[in-house]
């Protein structure tokens, strides 16, 4: 093919709208690249294996390369080869050999078939990437596809839940519907899968909020992993930070994303997107040249400062976004506003967030990306989740967010799971956490909501498996079981794995209780991992970020005995805390006031707090007696030891009155029993109960 071929006329277009824009009569492309001496558009037919067309951009202003196609419309495949100086040492890696992926690409067709070619280095030779490889990839590359823009800009139907009031679970596309018996088989696995009535239905029978899914923008399996007979199944290893993953498409294609979710906002449920801004699937010096590598990898990444040869690795992936850029700061803010006005998502949950804080001098919450999604009058708005940590100097930021996030707390996590451990002095952190971690969020007019409070995530032991497993068993991750967590805080209570014995799985499930009750007891934003309200197992493998199989996906079948008392237990749960204030506080100044006791019934003081772990915790807020339902007045006995405890019951704020039981881990169908203050009321080992003021 003649690569100077006239079949496309070209104009000059502007620079200013990165991406292909078709406009209704063609498509202006532009492409930003400070370093780049000319950047030449490649076209290819429907089956994308064919270059028919092979066109310089004809202008270069403000560094953005950028031209106009008349006739070019939605469907036509396209990628860029950019050329420029290939001098790793001063972070260059430009090789026009190498198709690339637009930055701003609406949709990525096909998957990489990895071979030598992608790579821009020659990997036989010793001097590796110093090295210049001249092997063409165009065959093997995925393809960007133009769409059509007319997309309804004036939908106005997210639900909007208060912080205050969110409730978050946290799934996968694929794994919450590929076995689910209730949605048509050729949707599972899909975006219109999730959206079927049958999975947003059984999320709302929950009382859910609020659904967080897995990465979901396009990624690659990693060519490692392919030659394990394994993929990437968490996603965590975007390559286009504008185009859904198209392994999610289902018959609607682009359309069954924007339908799940309004299916989603019909049913009262807002969306929110686990993001991956940190880092990009293209790994270290030694990665491929994909896309931002070829395009301008000093602009794109941070280098080393003394060797530009080098990537800063904060992420651990291989590569660190450089946000610290204005265009590549651009970037992310133009994606997050795609996906919120254009697809009408809720919220983002930032996958080791503390990497957008980063600035050279290290995390800033006054850096760039902090400040500019704070005056943004659409991404200010919504919700805003940050993963507060990241493997580099300084990288643990719990609590160091700006105000108007909300952070993933580890804290909550880490000491929830010490306390029905019953681990030593675990109590008075506990307290803390239950509290909605005051001493971490209480700054600056944040309000407990900014506590995202989980026991169990995608990554690590499902609810189910941590008080099943003394230990990981991620043997079918191939990495023979090195891979994953070790400390888990979890623990067996006599068996490894599931057992026939009648008691350890009435312990098992009484701890599940005690799990699920604590956080929806909480103040703060809690989080439920999907699954987990049934009892589901990955079979003690922790770490399935690899694991596109029955180990990862929700089985909906033959689910062994408990699992339905559990599921209603959740959804009781769920709806105890949206129908009572005093389970979900919105504010530290709400006038509520808080008092801790000891067993014997007296109050909780500084000795008390390191004698064991029993405890009792009363909350009262007069102003609710005038809310028609609500309690104004509560207590919850805590009994984590392996022993029962009989505890005093203390006075009430409203005089004479007794105690009526509402709930009771050891007994779920346990309701409405009396207990008069000064009366004892023991709580077997391991159990939880709330009492309202009768």
């Amino acid at each position: 093919m003649d690569a100077r071929s006239t079949q496309f006329a070209v104009e000059a277009g502007e620079w200013h709208a990165l991406g292909a824009r078709f406009d209704g009569e063609g498509t202006n492309f532009a492409l930003f690249s400070a370093h780049a001496e000319r950047v030449e558009l490649c076209l290819y037919d429907e089956s994308g294996k064919t270059e028919i067309a092979r066109i310089e951009l004809p202008e270069y202003t403000n560094e953005v390369w950028h031209g106009y196609l008349p006739g070019v419309k939605p469907g036509m495949l396209y990628g860029y080869r950019v050329h420029g100086p290939y001098d790793p040492a001063n972070g260059h890696r430009f090789n026009p050999n190498k198709l690339l992926l637009d930055p701003y690409a609406r949709e990525i067709v096909g998957d990489i078939a990895w071979t030598k070619a992608h790579f821009g280095y020659d990997v036989d030779s010793e001097e590796k990437d110093l090295s210049f490889s001249e092997t063409d990839n165009g065959a093997d590359m995925p393809k960007c596809r133009i769409i059509d823009p007319r997309i309804s800009r004036e939908y106005n139907g997210s639900p909007s839940i208060p912080w205050a009031d969110t409730i978050v679970y946290e799934t996968h596309v694929k794994g919450f519907t590929k076995l689910n018996p209730a949605i048509p088989e050729n949707l599972r696995g899909t975006f219109e899968g999730l959206g079927h009535a049958a999975a947003v239905d059984y999320v709302k029978s929950l009382g859910i909020t609020s659904i967080e899914l897995l990465p979901i923008h396009a990624f690659p399996d990693d060519s490692h992993l392919l030659d394990k007979g394994l993929r990437n199944y968490w996603g965590y290893n975007t390559i286009g930070f504008f185009a859904p993953a198209s392994r999610y498409y289902g018959p609607k294609g682009l359309n069954g994303f924007r339908d799940m979710v309004r299916a989603f906002h019909d049913g009262g449920i807002e969306v929110v997107l686990d993001v991956v801004y940190n880092h990009t699937a293209e790994g270290n010096e030694l990665g491929p040249t994909l896309s931002f590598k070829g395009i301008d990898n000093f602009s794109y990444y941070r280098t080393m400062p003394d060797n530009h040869r080098y990537y800063i690795n904060d992420t651990g992936t291989g590569n660190t976004v450089n946000t610290s850029h204005p265009r590549v700061l651009q970037m992310v803010m133009d994606s997050l506003r795609y996906w919120a006005e254009e697809m009408h998502v809720d919220g983002f949950r930032f996958d080791l967030g503390t990497i957008l804080g980063r600035e050279p001098e290290g995390f800033d919450q006054r850096g760039g990306f902090f400040d500019a999604v704070a005056q943004d009058p659409v991404l200010s708005k919504i919700k805003l989740i940050g993963e507060p940590w990241d493997i580099g100097p300084g990288g643990y930021q719990v609590g160091g967010f700006p105000p108007g996030w909300a952070e993933w707390n580890d804290k909550y996590r880490d000491s929830t799971r010490d306390y029905w451990l019953d681990r030593d002095n675990c109590a008075p952190d506990f307290a803390a956490r239950l509290l909605g971690s005051g001493d971490i969020y209480d700054l600056r007019g944040r309000r407990p909501w900014a506590s995202v409070n989980f026991i169990t995530a995608h990554d690590g032991f499902t609810l189910n498996d941590l008080v099943s497993y003394d230990g990981k068993h991620n043997e079918a991750n191939g990495e023979d079981n090195n891979d994953g967590h070790n400390d888990n805080r979890s623990h067996n209570y006599g068996a490894e794995g599931p057992t026939d014995d009648e008691g350890i799985n009435a312990l098992r499930d009484r701890q599940k209780r005690n799990f699920l009750a604590t956080l929806f007891f909480s103040h703060g934003t809690p989080m439920l991992l999907a699954g987990d309200e049934f009892g589901r197992s990955q079979m003690g493998n922790n770490n399935g970020y690899c694991q596109d199989s029955e180990i990862s996906w929700l089985h909906w079948e033959n689910l062994p005995h408990g699992c339905e008392v559990l599921r209603e237990f959740t959804a009781k749960l769920i709806s105890l805390r949206k129908e009572q204030p005093l389970l979900r506080r919105a504010s530290w100044r709400d006038g509520t006031i808080i008092e801790w006791y000891n067993v014997k019934g007296g109050a909780q003081r500084p000795e008390h707090w390191l004698d064991r772990n029993p405890l009792a915790l009363r909350l009262q807020r007069d102003d609710l007696e005038q809310i028609e339902g609500a309690w104004a007045e509560i207590l919850i006995l805590f009994n984590p030891v392996d022993e029962e405890m009989n505890f005093t019951m203390p006075k009430s704020g409203g005089g004479d009155s007794d105690w009526q039981l509402e709930l009771d881990t050891n007994d779920p169908a346990r309701q409405g029993d009396h207990v008069a203050a000064g009366q004892n009321m023991p709580l077997v080992p391991r159990s939880l109960a709330l009492f309202r003021r009768a």
